[in-house]
């Protein structure tokens, strides 16, 4: 079945059926269509069919493997530095045979987590340090203890909260004057303070809540906030902030290693009757017709100075030809950097020169789904990774500068990806893989990009994978899933400027909220001097202005 008659069959039904039920049945109708594509995709496995049908399940090296007659069977597990600990990652048993403490982030919160709560000292109704013990029979006295005792309270507020002055007027009975008393210090002009763009644009690029959902909520509260004037303020605010954005672009091109992948997208200008219109509209005016090409959202993660950068761009180019746009304000002066990217020809597309690595997590996945025919191989292949994940987590855990990292690297992975390449090819020229089969298709892929996929045993600084922008692109995915589209490229613009900011604000452990709001506050000195104002430095710039 055509996509244009399931398209024509909705039309149909549209005016037959209340708007609720329309919307589930467009949904259906889309999920149909994204499947049909999925099966058409002679790259698609049966195995990531069941995934997205039934949800992912764990890679980790034990549930990958458990269950398929691979356990602790065929040969023995790749050795692992003793300094390492476990060869799961895991952290080994102590002397007395007790496990370890289970991280953080397991039990109640402790109130110095709660960073964002308002604070209130409250000092003892009657004594004060230094005062003589009131307790019968004590000559002691008390003094201040350094830890307070701690009260934490969390209470139901609107997302955008509203707040009314009424200002009494008084009239002359005689010659009419008016006489209005004077509004609070710091009231301002406008309606929607800064806090409320930040707020609006946090809720909805940086947690995917769309404008339409927000207005119910906020309606549910007694405090009308259309979604087309959400709309405005973002796009009033995009304004603002864009300078830091462009300042963004310009620091990550410096970066010494940068990390780049997409995801479909949908842009409505750019689908359906709107493409048709715009495109009858270019046949008018004599303008050539344009190509239709698919709309991605890229994800670039820049490393520069410690700082990890994200851009976002959402439009009709590939992940390379961003790249390309991003490398452009690079200075001359600097080589070539790392670029880390999976294997696909559109992440490398554009005029830039960069060394490139390939992602080792995307070629382990491929073992990982065919785990289930091949459990022997794969467990081979898999054992060895998990040791090589966890020396680059050693390596983390003890600060290891980029130099240190590569002869660690050298020293304990290279002689188990060296070994594992002589594996792979002897399988394969020993003819006891199938090329055509899912082993013999990932033992290939891997083979085809040895040298991408282990510059890190060559080259400083070089990631395994691309784990990091994946993440970061799950802003952009977010959206999708809730917003479903962006209206325009100008809207795809204003989403790709906040969630650039935002995540990268929280990499670098700034408060978004706050950042966001410190950059409206400060228009005039953020455009007067951008770099000023990024994630990193943005509070010395506001302490230097509060004290000039």
């Amino acid at each position: 079945m055509e996509t244009k008659d399931l398209e024509s069959l909705l039309e149909r039904v549209k005016a037959a059926v209340d708007a609720k039920d329309y919307e589930l049945l467009e949904r259906l109708v889309e999920s149909f269509v994204y499947l049909s594509n999925l099966i058409e995709d002679k790259e698609t496995t049966i195995g990531r069919l069941r995934k997205i049908l039934f949800g992912p399940q764990s890679e980790k090296t034990e549930e990958v493997l458990k269950g398929k007659g691979a356990e602790g069977k065929d040969e023995e597990k790749p050795s692992v530095p003793e300094s390492a600990g476990g060869a799961d990652g895991v952290p080994e048993k102590d002397a007395e045979g007790e496990k370890k403490e289970k991280p953080p982030g397991h039990g109640r919160k402790a109130a110095k987590d709660y960073e964002g709560a308002e604070k209130v000292s409250l000092r003892h109704e009657k004594l004060k340090s230094g005062d003589a013990c009131p307790a019968a029979k004590c000559a002691g006295r008390v003094y201040r203890q350094g830890e307070p005792g701690v009260i934490v309270r969390l209470v139901g507020q609107a997302p955008v909260a509203a707040k009314i002055w009424e200002l009494e007027k008084l009239r002359c009975s005689l010659c009419g004057e008016v006489y209005t008393a004077k509004a609070p210090e710091g009231v301002g002009e406008e309606k929607y303070d800064a806090s409320s763009a930040s707020m609006i644009g946090l809720l909805k690029y940086g947690s995917g809540l769309p404008f339409h959902r927000l207005e119910k909520l906020e309606g549910s509260l007694g405090i009308p906030l259309p979604a087309a004037t959400q709309w405005e303020i973002v796009e009033e605010s995009a304004k603002t902030i864009a300078p830091v954005y462009e300042e963004l672009m310009r620091e990550a091109a410096q970066g010494d290693v940068l990390h780049n992948d997409d995801t479909p997208m949908r842009i409505l200008e750019h689908m359906g009757k709107r493409r048709e219109k715009r495109e009858a509209r270019g046949s008018v005016n004599g303008d050539e017709k344009p190509k239709v090409r698919a709309v991605f959202t890229t994800g670039i993660v820049s490393m520069h100075k410690g700082h990890e950068i994200v851009l976002f761009f959402t439009g009709q180019k590939h992940a390379g030809e961003n790249l390309e746009e991003v490398l452009r304000r690079r200075a001359s002066e600097l080589g070539p950097p790392i670029q880390m990217s999976d294997g696909l020809a559109r992440n490398q597309r554009g005029a830039f020169e960069t060394i490139v690595a390939n992602c080792l997590a995307h070629s382990r996945r491929k073992y990982v789904d065919v785990a289930e025919s091949f459990p022997k191989e794969c467990r081979h292949v898999l054992e060895i990774l998990r040791v090589v994940y966890r020396n680059d987590a050693v390596a983390k855990e003890r600060g290891m500068t980029a130099e240190e990292r590569l002869d660690w690297h050298q020293a304990e992975s290279r002689p188990l990806m060296e070994g594992l390449k002589s594996w792979l090819t002897a399988e394969i020229a020993e003819k006891k893989v199938e090329p055509n089969s899912g082993l013999g298709e990932a033992m290939g892929y891997m083979l085809k990009r040895w040298e991408r996929l282990t510059l890190f045993l060559r080259v400083p600084r070089a990631p395994l994978d691309n784990n990091i922008v994946e993440r970061s692109l799950k802003k952009a995915i977010l959206h999708r899933k809730n917003a479903l589209f962006y209206k325009t490229d100008n809207g795809a613009r204003v989403g790709d400027i906040f969630m650039s900011l935002i995540h990268t604000a929280e990499l670098s452990g700034a408060n978004p909220f706050d950042y966001l709001t410190a950059l409206q506050k400060n228009a005039e000195r953020v455009r007067a001097c951008p770099g000023a104002w990024l994630p990193w430095n943005y509070e010395s710039a506001l302490v230097a202005h509060n004290t000039s």
